[in-house]
């Protein structure tokens, strides 16, 4: 999560990440060169990536803060396998601490709401929700406890409740971004596909019902906070597109990382001086998890300006900006 200030088009936004990172950085707000949050924030005339919460500090925090965590999700004990990381609620609790530093920098809280009123919120969390949670049952019992079903409903109840919270500290315009499809990625496609190349079909669906879940949650903030507004960016279908028509878009490779280790270089993500391949740009996919460099372009350019009706929920991103 940060928040940026710019000005685009003639008018002047500002932007605020929170998201989730995928293991060994990538995701929103950090990545390998490109990535979706940054993709996004150039066309909305951001230069410069949005600063870590870490060290961000003084007027800086005005210019944006990234609050993003490594493998962390919805739920607290989301990537606990992989060490430390801050979960959404915590990082929430960053972005309180934010709020205050906001408060005195322009010298009341009247000024500082109408500030970050006009920010807008890019919020990612949930594929690491699945990706190091439910579907690993080795360290997990989620799967155990909860149906697909079940286990969307209850991310939905915590991600719902700290949404409400962004809101009651200035939140006014929040795109909440889908899962993407998990079950494509080189590592479930090493792990579960028998031919490597088909997506898993139990890992994609589960993404579905959370994705669906979410629309609809985007539906009832509306309904609920008349002086906000929420969007959905539609992830899992923009990538869908990729996969169904990767020649369009300039790729060649959609079931093995760009580097990586074992089948379909997923079964270990990309290691410290291994070489990438060398035409990265024709790869679907980075690493065993991570979306390439050229595919988060085209997923940040269509968050921004939906190229189909079913890229963004009600409106996209650059709609959102001119509110």
């Amino acid at each position: 999560m940060g928040f940026q200030r710019a000005v685009h088009d003639g008018f002047e936004d500002w932007r605020v990440e929170f998201a989730q990172m995928l293991v060994a950085g990538g995701g929103v707000g950090l990545g390998h060169g490109w990535c979706k949050g940054r993709s996004t924030a150039e066309l909305l005339g951001i230069d410069d990536y949005i600063p870590p919460y870490a060290s961000a500090s003084g007027e800086v925090i005005l210019k944006g803060v990234n609050y993003a965590s490594a493998a962390a999700g919805i739920r607290s004990e989301t990537g606990q396998q992989l060490g430390a990381r801050i979960s959404l609620s915590g990082q929430i609790q960053n972005y309180q601490n934010t709020v205050s530093q906001v408060v005195n920098l322009l010298g009341d809280e009247d000024t500082a709401a109408n500030y970050l009123g006009k920010c807008i919120y890019s919020v990612g969390l949930g594929s690491n929700d699945y990706l190091n949670n439910y579907f690993m049952p080795q360290f997990y019992s989620t799967s155990r406890q909860f149906t697909p079903e079940d286990y969307a409903d209850n991310l939905m109840q915590q991600y719902a409740q700290d949404l409400r919270t962004l809101y009651s500290y200035g939140a006014r315009k929040l795109a909440l971004i889908g899962v993407g499809q998990i079950g494509c990625s080189p590592n479930a496609l090493a792990q579960n596909s028998a031919d490597g190349a088909t997506c898993v079909q139990r890992i994609n669906s589960a993404c579905q019902i959370f994705n669906s879940k979410l629309k609809s949650l985007v539906d009832q903030l509306n309904n609920n906070f008349a002086d906000a507004r929420f969007i959905y960016i539609n992830a899992y279908g923009i990538f869908q597109d990729l996969i169904q028509r990767p020649s369009a878009f300039g790729f060649t490779v959609t079931n093995a990382g760009c580097c990586g280790v074992g089948r379909n270089n997923g079964q270990i993500t990309c290691l410290p001086l291994q070489t990438p391949c060398q035409n990265r740009d024709q790869y679907l996919f980075w690493d065993a998890f991570h979306p390439s460099d050229a595919a988060n372009v085209v997923v940040g350019r269509r968050s921004y300006s939906a190229q189909s009706p079913s890229d963004a929920y009600p409106i996209d991103i650059r709609r959102l900006a001119q509110i």
